[in-house]
C-alpha cells in the first residue's frame, strides 16, 4: 500500500474515532481545551492591538494582524505534532495525535448537553436561571426573554452549531485532516469573539467575520441539506425543512447563518429570527419559517435528534466519497 493510500486511511480512521470519542465524552478538557486556550491568545491579542481611538483603516490592519497570528500560531501548533508523529514516531502515536486534535475540532456532545440544560434549568429553577443558562450558548442579551423566547434561542443555537460545531469540523477533516479543521475552529473562535457590528469591534473584528463566511460557505449548504435528510428520516417534516430553507435561507445578513435555522424551522413548523438585542442595541432581523404554533420545550431535544442525525448523514457520506476517491483516484496498492 502507498504512503498516500496508508496516510488516507489513518484520516478516516481517525475522523470516525474522534467523532465517536466526542459522542461518548463530550469535552473532558474544560478550560485546557486547545479551543480555550485559542480563546486566550484571540483575548491577548484583542486588548493589546484593539484601540479605541485608532483609525478605522489601523483598526482593520490589526484586525488582519490578529487573524494570521492566531491562525500562524495554531498551523504549527497542530501542524508540528502532525509531522513530528509521522517523521519520528510512526503511525500509531500519528493515529493517537490525529484522533485528539479532531476530537477537539468537533463539538457535538457539549453543544447537545448545554441545550438540554437550558430547558432543565428552565423547567427546575424558572426563567431568570433559563436565561443565564442560554446566554452560555447565545451572543444575544437575553435579560429580557420569557420562556419561549429562551426556548426559541436554544434551538437558534443548536441549528447553527450544527454546522459551526460539527458538520463544518468534520468536512475540513476530511478535506483537509486535522492541522486544516484545527484552522477552521480558530476562525470561528475568532468570530465569535470579534466579528460583532459595534463601536469595539465592527473595524477590527472585520477580517474574523470575512474569513469565517468564506470558511463556513460550503459546510453551512451542507449542513441545511443534511438537516432536510434527517428531518424525513427522523419522522419530522422534510419537505417543510427543503421548502423553507429555499424560501428563508437567506433571511440573516450573514450568507450561512439562515442556512441551516431554516431548515430547522421548517422541519419543527416553527418560526425562528426576528428581532434581537445584542449590547444593548436593538437589531432588526428578518424571520426565518412560518410560525404555525410557538416553540415548545421538546423542540430543543426534536433539534438535538436531527443535529445529530445530520452528523451521522455528513461523517458517512464524507466517509464513503474519501474512500472513492482513494480507490479510483489515487488507487490503492
Amino acid at each position: 500500500m502507498s504512503d498516500e493510500a496508508l496516510k488516507n486511511i489513518i484520516l478516516c480512521i481517525s475522523v470516525t474515532l474522534a467523532y465517536i470519542l466526542d459522542l461518548l465524552f463530550g469535552d473532558p478538557l474544560g478550560k485546557y481545551h486547545p479551543v480555550c486556550i485559542i480563546g486566550k491568545l484571540i483575548s491577548f491579542l484583542d486588548d493589546r492591538l484593539n484601540e479605541e481611538f485608532d483609525s478605522p483603516g489601523k483598526q482593520i490592519l490589526k484586525g488582519i494582524l490578529t487573524v494570521f497570528t492566531v491562525i500562524l500560531v495554531c498551523f504549527a501548533f497542530s501542524g508540528g505534532i502532525i509531522y513530528l508523529c509521522y517523521r519520528f514516531a510512526g503511525k500509531y502515536v500519528l493515529m493517537i495525535f490525529a484522533i485528539l486534535i479532531s476530537d477537539s475540532c468537533i463539538a457535538l456532545k457539549s453543544m447537545k448537553k448545554e441545550a438540554l440544560n437550558v430547558v432543565e434549568t428552565l423547567d427546575i429553577k424558572g426563567t431568570e436561571a433559563g436565561r443565564e443558562a442560554v446566554s452560555r450558548i447565545v451572543g444575544r442579551d437575553t435579560s429580557e426573554l420569557d420562556d419561549e423566547g429562551i426556548l426559541k434561542a436554544a434551538v437558534e443555537s443548536v441549528a447553527e452549531s450544527t454546522c459551526d460545531g460539527v458538520v463544518a469540523p468534520l468536512f475540513y477533516l476530511l478535506v483537509g485532516g486535522p492541522v486544516l479543521a484545527f484552522i477552521y475552529k480558530a476562525v470561528n473562535t475568532m468570530d465569535s469573539m470579534l466579528g460583532y457590528k459595534n463601536d469595539k469591534y465592527l473595524y477590527f473584528g472585520r477580517a474574523a467575520a470575512l474569513l469565517d463566511d468564506l470558511f463556513n460557505f460550503i459546510p453551512s449548504r451542507i449542513s441545511a441539506l443534511a438537516w432536510c435528510l434527517a428531518a424525513f428520516i427522523c419522522g419530522e417534516d422534510g419537505k417543510g425543512a427543503f421548502r423553507i430553507w429555499l424560501r428563508d435561507r437567506y433571511n440573516h445578513e450573514s450568507p450561512n447563518s439562515a442556512q441551516t435555522e431554516s431548515a430547522c424551522a421548517g422541519s419543527l413548523g416553527i418560526r425562528l429570527g426576528g428581532n434581537a438585542v445584542y449590547f444593548g442595541v436593538l437589531k432588526e432581523k428578518p424571520y426565518i419559517g412560518d410560525e404555525k404554533r410557538s416553540v415548545q420545550r421538546q423542540d430543543v431535544s426534536r433539534a438535538c435528534r436531527l443535529m445529530q442525525e445530520t452528523s451521522f448523514i455528513v461523517l458517512g457520506a464524507g466517509l464513503i466519497i474519501r474512500m472513492i476517491i482513494l480507490y479510483f483516484v489515487q488507487g490503492i496498492k
